[in-house]
């Protein structure tokens, strides 16, 4: 799921433009509920200190790739326990490098979810080769390792990768997709666009995108941290991590960043590949730095939110509430219920002013996918059926204790559960204000 940052309309939130009207008496809050506050989907946490870094590289006089973007690359490879980082223009285009570093091309297939962000597979056909879909899990959002292996043995090309993705902010249990991987001699790439910072129980919580060959992070505008866009390739294989640098920037032979600045530098280079313009300026990753540094109290901050509807939307029946586990760092709260429902429930919540989306549309339903490969809905039952009653509401740093009780109000009405009247807690009675975002999840 990764996010070259296009637009699906279908999964555009009806108030993914509207700034949360914030209320200072909870009191207030609780006399209009489900009438008058307006909750998006979906909003960055932006404070003085990323504001003030982005104000230094504006006074710098440099804006595009350079100190910044290499300091960032290295506080994130710490960060997440990993040798090489390459700082990139999105996720989606952190995959089509990791692929093309791999070695994947046309005439080769690469094994996928179909339950992700277009920009996963789109990744896959950028470097000419095609999608090898596998369903999810029966009961999950992630790969079905059954499946997965059912499908290699019975794929009739070569599979050069098996991409992974960890939805969510939830890590895809890794061990079982790494024996298959080995078994079969095809390298694992993680999609860990929706899930920085996140580690892997099944892995000795190790973060995810560290634990396979090769993982891409997203910074786009809604995800755990963001520098607006831009993404992260991450490896401990030098050599996969050269030739993503080497691509991302025009194939140039050499850093040429500073070649307007030092004096010692030479503007001799050569291009030896027809790379891409994938590079992430400095005045992104300037940003990025402060969220890295704040990533653990972002985290914290989404997890007792999610705590939050987790408790208080318990007891209502038919509704269905995500797993939690440790290393969980919740982009999305995912919403099952029955399909006949679903629908309904969301157009209830938009009418209350809350944004709501669906995460996601498979990619074997979308008409490029389906016609190019002559696929139905019915061909992964499982991912059909997840998107059919999954629905995901508003969870971000910065939604206030009055926006959640405005939510879960919200949500058990549609239901037919009148909420107990529960002032929301003090930590979360807090009232600064965003612009909010687009949330397409694109990557």
């Amino acid at each position: 799921m990764n996010e070259e940052e296009q637009t699906d309309q279908n999964e555009y939130p009806a108030n993914a433009t509207q700034q949360s009207a914030r209320t200072e008496e909870p009191a207030q809050a609780e006399q209009s509920a489900c009438s008058t506050l307006s909750v998006p989907l979906a909003q960055p946490d932006i404070g003085p200190a990323e504001e003030e870094a982005v104000r230094r590289v504006l006074r710098s006089g440099w804006l595009t790739t350079g100190s910044e973007a290499a300091a960032f690359e290295s506080e994130v490879g710490r960060y997440v326990g990993s040798a090489q980082a390459v700082a990139v223009s999105s996720a989606t285009a952190g995959l089509h490098l990791a692929l093309d570093a791999l070695g994947v091309g046309p005439g080769d297939m690469v094994a996928m979810s179909p339950y992700t962000f277009v920009s996963t597979a789109h990744a896959v056909r950028r470097v000419g080769a095609d999608p090898l879909f596998c369903d999810i899990e029966p009961d999950g959002y992630h790969i079905d390792p059954t499946a997965l292996e059912r499908t290699l043995i019975q794929a009739q090309r070569p599979v050069r990768a098996i991409v992974v993705v960890h939805l969510g902010g939830a890590a895809c249990p890794m061990s079982d997709i790494l024996t298959i991987g080995r078994k079969h001699g095809i390298p694992v790439v993680e999609d860990a666009a929706q899930a920085f910072g996140a580690t892997d129980p099944d892995s000795g919580h190790a973060r995810v995108g560290t634990i396979g060959t090769v993982g891409v992070y997203s910074f786009y505008a809604n995800k755990p941290l963001t520098t607006g866009e831009g993404g992260m390739l991450v490896t401990d294989n030098e050599e996969l991590a050269a030739r993503a640098r080497l691509m991302r920037h025009h194939g140039i032979d050499r850093p040429v960043w500073d070649r307007y600045r030092n004096p010692a530098a030479t503007w001799e280079y050569d291009v030896i590949e027809a790379g891409h313009k994938y590079n992430l300026p400095d005045l992104l990753a300037a940003l990025g730095r402060v969220q890295l540094a704040r990533t653990e109290e972002l985290a914290a901050a989404r997890r007792q939110r999610a705590h939050y509807y987790l408790r208080e939307l318990a007891d209502v029946p038919g509704l269905r509430l995500p797993a939690d586990h440790p290393g969980h760092v919740w982009h999305l709260f995912l919403l099952r219920m029955p399909p006949a429902q679903r629908n309904r429930v969301a157009a209830d919540l938009q009418q209350n002013g809350i944004g709501v989306s669906l995460h996601f549309r498979p990619v074997h339903c979308m008409t490029y996918y389906a016609e190019r490969y002559r696929l139905e809905p019915h061909d992964f039952p499982h991912a059909a059926e997840r998107a059919a009653e999954s629905l995901s509401i508003p969870l971000y740093p910065r939604l206030t204790g009055e926006e959640l009780s405005h939510v879960v109000d919200c949500l058990r009405r549609a239901f037919g559960t009148p909420s107990p009247r529960r002032a929301p807690p003090a930590e979360l009675r807090q009232s600064p204000g965003t612009t909010a975002v687009e949330d397409d999840d694109v990557q």
